[in-house]
């Protein structure tokens, strides 16, 4: 008998093993940011799957493929197979997105492990965004304005008010004021700031120091009037402000200008195909901030933006620490996908 077994782990073993833990997510993708900054990865393009166009994904959804390695301590491969169906809240009572995370053992290549990654990976583009306010927000950065009050929002926040001790207030809009109340709700159960009701992403965004966009938006939102010195953007929806926000940034910056490009929908993705931005005005990847490779912000008036797209390796980093957490703490279920191969 030549028997194997791989680990599943559901969303309530994930949240066991440090899924919900946001300082922990943070501190695991400065991590992989660095490794990223150092080229100890191999990333190839997500894959998109769509029932149409690009503009169908706002109202048919998609399924993103996300392969990856991680070296470092990771030294993790897999898979994040996620998918965005935007109707599934309001029609179906369901998670707008939702995925599992596939890890391979790195020598055998087989499946070791399988485990919800709805949880993983809302906490890790979340985290994403702790780690860039570590480096590029003013160190006594006091208010966040969030345009948006959808799950990713909710991470966006914790993740901020985890990587930002000077936080002292926050400001939510979203088209729906019931729902931007619902989250205010929710959230100060969290989070012990002022949480505030703002009338819309104007009031959102101008007069703080930190604001991010998190919508399904097909238009811009963000305009440039609204953008004041020394604000941090991060963007984290697809094409979220007007072309000259970006024009009129003092620094550029981004997760992964290669898989920005190839993915195609973000407002910098269209700026470039359109021929109306110059890569050359880039002025780092995030990762080459993390390991000093570039300085980060450097005064006080610097309006600095930052546009991620996601990267598979983030996801398979974090399910990496999570299996090593359920293995200690025997958590899960062993599934067998055979007792004896059907081929040698």
């Amino acid at each position: 008998m030549n028997q194997f077994k791989m680990l599943f782990l559901n969303q309530h073993d994930v949240k066991e093993c440090g899924g919900d833990q946001m300082p922990l997510f943070i501190e695991t993708m400065e991590k992989v940011f660095a490794l990223h900054g150092k080229e100890d990865y191999v990333l190839p393009h997500k894959t998109v799957l769509r029932w149409g166009d690009l503009d169908s994904e706002s109202t048919l959804g998609r399924i993103n493929s996300m392969p990856g390695h991680i070296g470092g301590e990771f030294g993790a491969c897999g898979i994040k197979w996620i998918s965005s169906a935007p109707n599934n809240p309001f029609k179906h009572n369901l998670p707008r997105a939702t995925g599992i995370v596939i890890l391979n053992d790195p020598e055998t290549l087989l499946p070791i492990a399988i485990m919800d990654g709805t949880l993983i990976s809302a906490m890790r583009t979340g985290a994403n965004s702790g780690v860039v306010a570590k480096h590029l927000a003013k160190k006594d950065a006091k208010v966040l304005g969030l345009v948006g009050a959808g799950v990713q929002n909710r991470t966006q926040l914790l993740a901020i008010y985890h990587s930002v001790p000077s936080l002292e207030r926050v400001k939510i809009t979203d088209l729906d004021p019931v729902r931007a109340q619902s989250f205010v709700d929710q959230m100060k159960e969290i989070i012990p700031l002022p949480i505030e009701v703002v009338k819309n992403a104007d009031d959102a965004v101008r007069g703080s120091d930190i604001f991010i966009t998190a919508t399904v938006t097909k238009k811009p939102i963000v305009q440039p009037e609204w953008v004041e010195n020394g604000s941090l953007y991060i963007h984290v929806g697809s094409h979220e402000c007007e072309f000259d926000v970006i024009h009129r940034s003092n620094k550029i910056i981004v997760d992964d200008w290669e898989e920005l490009k190839h993915r195609g929908v973000e407002t910098i993705s269209i700026m470039y195909k359109n021929q109306e931005f110059d890569e050359t005005n880039l002025y780092a990847e995030l990762g080459e901030i993390v390991t000093g490779k570039k300085a980060g912000r450097e005064n006080d008036s610097e309006k600095i933006y930052f546009n991620s797209c996601g990267m598979g390796i983030q996801d398979i980093a974090m399910a990496k620490v999570i299996y090593e957490k359920a293995l200690k703490d025997n958590r899960g279920e062993w599934l067998s996908l055979w007792e004896q191969p059907a081929f040698m």
